[in-house]
């Protein structure tokens, strides 16, 4: 009976552990957010990521992203950026597959990434030699200020990162 009771014990304890491990991402600060599309050729574009809010801190100083420091381009989990065929990203090519997004701001010039470890937290264990491929953008002055992190895409594959005051567009055809 004593060895019934432990074990009963320990699953109950080990099932309240992995409830809690399996937090809902919508009650966090920085709630989970996806986009998705299909491109004029077929090529299905999937982004999931986490929206961080600006809440009266300044970009860049306050929160991130830091000036020529690898970004996350999101809050939690690193951004997942999936292409369902072989696409090109501003005119270089991008295998099928799922990357994670980082992104580093240099001035207005953004150099966004995509690295093959899809599954990381932040950037805390990102490698350079896992990318896949670096594309450099401008940003731009967005229209209006956007005080949650948005990221949109639409099917004729243009990529948009807004947050604050800033726009950043890279194509994928």
């Amino acid at each position: 009976m004593k060895k019934i009771m432990t074990s009963l014990l320990l699953l109950s304890l080990f099932a309240n552990t992995s409830v809690m491990a399996q937090q809902d991402k919508s009650k966090r600060p920085s709630p989970a957010m996806a986009t998705e599309t299909t491109l004029a050729d077929g090529a299905t574009i999937k982004i999931n990521y986490s929206a961080p809010s600006v809440k009266g801190r300044t970009i860049g100083k306050d929160l991130e992203p830091m000036e020529g420091k690898v970004w996350r381009t999101g809050a939690n989990e690193a951004t997942t950026f999936e292409v369902s065929k072989d696409v090109k990203v501003e005119g270089q090519a991008l295998p099928a597959g799922k990357y994670s997004l980082f992104t580093i701001i240099n001035g207005d010039e953004w150099t966004i990434i995509f690295n093959k470890t899809a599954s990381q937290w932040g950037a805390f264990k990102y490698t350079m030699a896992d990318d896949a491929l670096r594309v450099k953008v401008k940003s731009s002055k967005a229209a209006a200020f956007t005080e949650q992190f948005k990221i949109d895409a639409d099917k004729d594959g243009n990529v948009t990162l807004l947050w604050g005051d800033v726009k950043v567009v890279f194509t994928v055809n």
